[in-house]
């Protein structure tokens, strides 16, 4: 199985919420279903059934989260010197050339994209496109509209 980037962040989310499922949700799943059981005939026992999809649903995350971090390679770029590059984990400013607008984008791994966030995938035409430019740099964007060029007014390594 491929390696695939993660930051350090996303990394420490995915270990919060997997000890999370493990100490406190696993617990209390087991719990409601022995007390399902208690209540006698399960074909009938709605809150078994429903206990026991909640408790298929959490194994299963656990064990996605378990496969996501061991297949992780996670990239702390707070560690890394600032050379002013784009690379994987770096939050940087663009600024359209044509429009003036200014945006500020973190590059992350595939799991940890979020738009709302402001948070884009290593894989997305913005962040391929950024990858590898430096400071100053102009960058040519694919987007649905077009050829967009962007410069690059900061790079930051946070």
């Amino acid at each position: 199985m491929n390696s695939y980037p993660m930051t350090a962040d996303g990394a420490k989310k995915l270990r919060e919420e997997l000890e999370q499922l493990k100490t406190k949700d696993r617990p209390r799943i087991i719990k409601s279903i022995a007390e399902a059981r208690e209540h006698g005939d399960l074909k009938e026992n709605a809150e078994y059934h429903a206990a026991r999809e909640q408790q298929s649903f959490c194994e299963g995350r656990i064990q996605d989260i378990e496969g996501k971090l061991s297949n992780a390679q996670i990239i702390d770029v707070t560690k890394l010197p600032n050379t002013g590059k784009v690379v994987f984990g770096v939050t940087v400013t663009i600024l359209n050339t044509e429009t003036d607008e200014e945006i500020t984008y973190k590059i992350v791994g595939d799991d940890e994209a979020n738009i709302k966030q402001k948070m884009i995938s290593i894989n997305s035409p913005i962040a391929r496109g950024l990858i590898g430019k430096s400071l100053d740099d102009i960058a040519s964007i694919q987007t649905p509209s077009g050829v967009v060029e962007f410069e690059i007014i900061e790079v930051l390594y946070k």
